[in-house]
C-alpha cells in the first residue's frame, strides 16, 4: 500500500515544491501576514484573558506588526532562503531579525501608545511573533524537507511493475512499499478483468503497456511474482518481456513460499530454468522413500554439485544416516555444515546421524573401513571429475578416478552386501569425444559386466527363485547407473560464467555458435536420480528425460536480454554486451545424446526410461582393464588413450593429446624410454 508521507507529498507537498521561486517567496510573505495576525490576536487574549473583536482597535497593532515585519523579514534575508534546507544558522537570522522588530515594536506601542491597545500586547506580541516565525521555519525544514529528500530518494530507485496481482504480489508489493530498494508504480496480470483497476493503491495493467510504461513511467524492472504458474507459461512471459529492454527478476518457487511471508530478500536474479520452458514431474514419493526412509546411505562426492543435492534430498526422506564421503576438505566442511542447520531446522529430522567422512574412492583400505564400520543399505555414487578440458589435460587423473574409483566403490558395495548401487553417468558417456565422458561409459561398462557376473555366480550355484530366475542369496547387491545431461548452475556449468560476464560489462565468451546441451535444474536431477535407483533390478542403465536441448548462444542472448541490456553485433553495434565465439574446447562436443541404442524401455516413472546398451563380459573385460591399471601407473597416456577407444563404443578424440605432463615430456623430449608409442599395445599393430 502507498504510505501516508508517499500521499501526504503528492497532495500538499509536491505542489508547493514545484512552484517558481517567485511564488514560493509570495507564499512565504503571506504565511507571515497570517503569522503577524495570529501573534497579535494571541496577545490580546493573554493580556486581557479573552477573545477581542476584529475591530478598529485590534486593526492598528496588527497593520503596525505587518508593516513592521515585512520589509525587516526582506532586508535580513528570510525571504532568500530556501526552507527545505534551511538550519540553526536560518533561526538565528529569524533571530535577529525579530529582535530589530521586537525593539521597535515595544517602542512604538509602549512609548508612543496605540488607542486601545494594553501596553503589555507590545511586549508580549514581539516573544509571540518569533515562535510562530521559527516555527514555521523549522516545520518546513523538517516537513517539507524530509519528505522532499524521501521521496527524491524513492524518485531515484528502479522503477518496477509488478508480474501477478495475487497473493505473493501483493504481498510483495507491500514489502518494497515500506523499504527503499525499487518503486513499484503497478501490476501486470493476465487476467483481463482486472485491467483498470487499483490493487492497494497501485493501478493493473495489461502487459500490453509494457512499451507505454517504459517510455512514461520510466520502468526499468518487472518482477515475476507467479509461484504457482507453470514453467511455460512463464517461459512465454519472458519472450514476451525479453523484447524490450528491462530487468526481469523474480520470486522463489510456491514450495519456498509455503513456511513463510514474501520479503524483498525473497527477490533474486531470474532462474535459467525459466528459459527452458518445461514442467518439472511432481516426484513418487513411494520411489523416493525406498531405499532411503529409515536407512543408512552412502553418497560419494558428497561435496559436489550433485551430491550435495542428493544429500539436502536424501536428508528431507528421513534416512537415519548419511555418510558423506568428499576427497576435498572444503567441500565437505561445506555439506556437512549446511546439512546440519539443515537437520536441525526440521524437528522430525534431529534423530539423523550426519556423519562426514574424508576419502578417496581410489583408496581401497579406507573405502572398505567406511563400509565396514557403517554398513550403508544404500550407495549413491557421485564422485568424479567431470570437467572436460579438465580431464583432457589431466587425463589419467580423470580415468583413475571416474573409472578405477567407481570400479573399487562398487566392488566394495558387492562385498559388504550393499542393497543398492547408483552411479551418477553422464550423457558425455554416449559416443564420446572426450575422455571424461569415455571414462564415465568405462565405469558403467564395469557395473554392468560386474552385475552380469554376478547373476552367472548364481546360475552356477543352481538356486533359482520361484519363477526360474537366477536366485539373489549370493550377493543382494543391485548395480544401477542413472544417465543424465547438464544440471543448472553446477561447478563448471556455462551459466555462472555468463551471469559473472554480464555483470562485468561482457563479452560472453561461447565456444561455438551452434552448440547445444540438455540442461535440467539440480534438485529435479537428484530427486530423478533417486527415483531411478529405486526401479533397479541389477544392471539398469536409466536415461532422464532431459527435455529438448538448447541452444548455448540463445541461451546467452536471452540472459543478456532479460538482465536489461542489449547484443552488441554487427546490425546492433550500440549493445551492450558482446558474443564472442572462441572455438570449441579439447574433447567438447557440438551436441550430446543420452541413449546408445534405439530401443529405450519405458519405466513407471514418466521421465526415466531404461536404455538397452550391450556391454563386455567381465572375464573379456578384466584383461584390459588390468592393462589400464598399468598404464594408469606409468601416465602412459598414448595406451589409456588407445584402451579407451578400444572399450568405449563410438569413442572417436576430436582433438590430439593435450595433458599437460604428456606435452611437457614430450617438448623437453624426456618421455618414458621403456614404453613404446610407436605400436597399439592392443594389436601390435602400427598406430595410425
Amino acid at each position: 500500500m502507498i504510505d501516508q508521507k508517499q500521499r501526504i507529498f503528492r497532495l500538499f507537498v509536491s505542489p508547493i515544491l514545484r512552484l517558481p521561486r517567485t511564488s514560493k517567496q509570495f507564499a512565504a510573505l503571506s504565511v507571515d501576514v497570517c503569522l503577524c495576525v495570529l501573534a497579535t490576536w494571541s496577545a490580546f487574549y493573554l493580556r486581557l484573558d479573552e477573545f477581542v473583536k476584529i475591530n478598529s482597535e485590534f486593526a492598528r497593532p496588527a497593520v503596525l506588526s505587518i508593516a513592521l515585519a515585512l520589509p525587516i523579514f526582506a532586508a535580513t534575508g528570510l525571504y532568500r532562503a530556501i526552507f527545505r534546507y534551511s538550519g540553526w544558522p536560518a533561526i538565528a537570522a529569524v533571530g535577529r531579525a525579530m529582535t530589530l522588530y521586537g525593539l521597535i515594536y515595544v517602542t512604538i506601542v509602549m512609548a508612543v501608545g496605540l488607542d486601545g491597545t494594553p501596553r503589555t500586547v507590545g511586549v508580549i506580541q514581539p516573544l509571540l511573533l518569533f515562535f510562530a516565525v521559527a516555527g514555521s521555519r523549522l516545520l518546513a525544514r523538517f516537513w517539507l524537507g524530509g519528505v522532499y529528500r524521501t521521496q527524491r530518494q524513492k524518485d531515484s530507485l528502479p522503477r518496477v511493475v509488478i508480474y501477478g496481482a495475487g497473493s505473493a504480489g501483493r504481498r510483495l508489493a507491500e514489502a518494497l512499499g515500506n523499504g527503499y530498494e525499487m518503486q513499484v508504480i503497478g501490476f501486470f496480470d493476465d487476467d483481463d478483468r482486472l485491467h483498470g483497476h487499483v490493487l492497494n493503491g497501485f493501478p493493473i495493467f495489461a502487459p500490453d503497456d509494457l512499451p507505454d510504461l517504459i517510455a512514461s513511467k520510466g520502468l526499468t524492472h518487472i518482477l515475476l511474482a507467479m509461484p504457482s504458474v507453470s514453467r511455460a507459461r512463464r517461459n512465454e512471459i519472458l519472450k514476451y518481456v525479453s523484447r524490450h529492454q528491462v530487468v526481469v527478476r523474480t520470486l522463489p518457487s510456491m514450495a519456498d513460499l509455503a513456511e513463510g511471508r514474501v520479503t524483498v530478500s525473497d527477490i533474486k536474479d531470474l532462474d535459467v530454468d525459466d528459459l527452458l520452458g518445461r514442467d518439472s514431474v511432481t516426484p513418487n514419493h513411494i520411489l523416493l522413500a525406498k531405499n532411503i526412509s529409515g536407512k543408512t546411505v552412502l553418497v560419494t562426492g558428497a561435496g559436489g554439485s550433485i551430491g550435495s543435492e542428493l544429500c539436502r534430498q536424501i536428508l528431507k526422506i528421513q534416512p537415519t544416516k548419511i555418510l558423506l564421503v568428499e576427497i576435498s576438505e572444503y567441500a565437505l566442511y561445506g555439506i556437512h555444515s549446511e546439512l546440519e542447520a539443515l537437520r536441525d531446522a526440521l524437528v522430525e529430522r534431529k534423530h539423523c546421524l550426519i556423519v562426514p567422512l574424508l576419502a578417496s574412492v581410489q583408496d581401497e583400505e579406507r573405502m572398505r573401513d567406511i563400509l565396514d564400520t557403517w554398513q550403508p543399505d544404500t550407495v549413491y555414487h557421485a564422485a568424479a571429475y567431470k570437467h572436460v578440458p579438465l580431464v583432457e589435460h589431466n587425463l589419467a587423473e580423470g580415468v583413475k578416478n571416474n573409472v578405477i574409483g567407481t570400479l573399487t566403490t562398487a566392488r566394495l558395495a558387492i562385498e559388504k552386501g550393499v542393497s543398492d548401487f547408483v552411479l551418477i553417468s553422464t550423457d558425455k558417456a554416449v559416443r564420446p569425444t572426450n575422455v571424461m565422458g569415455a571414462s564415465k561409459r568405462l565405469a558403467e561398462l564395469c557395473l554392468q559386466a560386474l552385475y552380469a557376473m554376478e547373476i552367472d555366480k548364481r546360475a552356477a550355484t543352481g538356486r533359482v527363485d520361484k519363477a526360474g530366475h537366477p536366485s539373489l542369496q549370493r550377493s543382494k547387491t543391485k548395480l544401477s547407473m542413472v544417465r543424465f545431461g547438464n544440471v543448472l548452475d553446477s561447478s563448471g556449468s556455462v551459466i555462472p560464467r555468463f551471469r559473472k560476464q554480464i555483470r562485468d560489462g561482457g563479452p560472453i565468451t561461447l565456444t561455438h555458435p551452434e552448440i547445444t546441451r540438455y540442461f535440467m535444474t539440480i534438485p529435479e536431477a537428484a530427486q530423478l536420480v533417486i527415483q531411478a535407483g529405486a526401479m533397479a533390478k541389477g544392471g539398469d542403465v536409466f536415461v532422464l528425460d532431459m527435455g529438448e536441448p538448447v541452444k548455448i548462444a540463445d541461451l546467452a542472448r536471452s540472459m543478456i536480454e532479460l538482465s536489461g541490456l542489449t547484443v552488441r553485433d554487427e546490425k546492433h553495434p550500440e549493445g551492450d554486451i558482446e558474443i564472442v565465439v572462441t572455438g570449441l574446447r579439447p574433447g567438447e562436443k557440438l551436441y550430446e545424446e543420452l541413449l546408445l541404442g534405439d530401443d529405450p524401455q519405458p519405466t513407471q516413472h514418466t521421465k526415466i526410461q531404461r536404455a538397452q546398451d550391450a556391454f563386455m563380459p567381465w572375464n573379456e573385460l578384466e584383461v584390459h582393464l588390468n592393462t589400464l591399471q598399468l598404464a594408469l601407473g606409468h601416465n602412459n597416456v598414448e595406451v589409456i588413450l588407445s584402451l579407451l577407444q578400444k572399450l568405449v563404443t563410438g569413442y572417436k578424440p576430436n582433438s590430439d593429446i593435450v595433458d599437460w605432463v604428456y606435452r611437457e615430456q614430450s617438448r623437453l623430449g624426456n618421455g618414458k624410454d621403456d614404453l613404446d608409442y610407436t605400436t597399439d599395445p592392443l594389436s601390435n599393430s602400427p598406430r595410425d
